[in-house]
């Protein structure tokens, strides 16, 4: 796997179901907040235009969209919930993913939603810790390991010469 953010691969591992529901808690916070903010900024001035459910839905699903979809594709390899957690998104070549690809994911969601939550129960018993819509999209979420301050490095391999 090539990590292009320049990790090692021993410093990676998949990032399990508790990591990723912190994360999606995170952003569901980020979200509403900003939400929020737009609403009352802007949100009386679009009512009219859009005053049966479904117009509300398109709007409400576009910034989401290009929140996942934009974050998840940029050099942060991941949204504020993510990073925050040290989680990154990239594809199954450790590469950064494409906005088409990150895209796919954000959409490829709906499907692991649909019959009960199954799609992303996977997490917890695929391989690779992938749900459907990482699958889908061809994508693996890792965590990064930090190491802790004042910890001892790990010991240089031995020198087979």
């Amino acid at each position: 796997m090539n990590i292009d953010a320049g990790a090692n691969l021993p410093d990676l591992e998949y990032a399990g179901p508790g990591w990723r529901f912190l994360a999606f808690v995170i952003d569901a916070i980020v979200l509403a907040i900003c939400g929020s903010i737009l609403g009352i900024v802007i949100g009386n001035g679009l009512n009219p235009l859009f005053m049966d459910y479904r117009g509300q839905g398109l709007v409400g699903l576009a910034p989401q969209w290009l929140y996942f979809a934009g974050l998840e594709s940029s050099s942060m390899r991941g949204t504020l919930g993510k990073r925050a957690c040290g989680l990154i998104v990239v594809d199954m070549e450790g590469r950064r993913l494409t906005f088409l690809r990150a895209t796919a994911r954000y959409f490829s969601k709906i499907l692991s939603a649909l019959v009960l939550f199954v799609g992303y129960l996977m997490i917890a018993f695929t391989q690779r810790r992938q749900g459907m819509h990482d699958l889908i999209a061809s994508t693996v979420v890792l965590k990064e390991l930090r190491p802790v301050v004042g910890a001892p490095s790990r010991p240089a391999p031995p020198d087979t010469h």
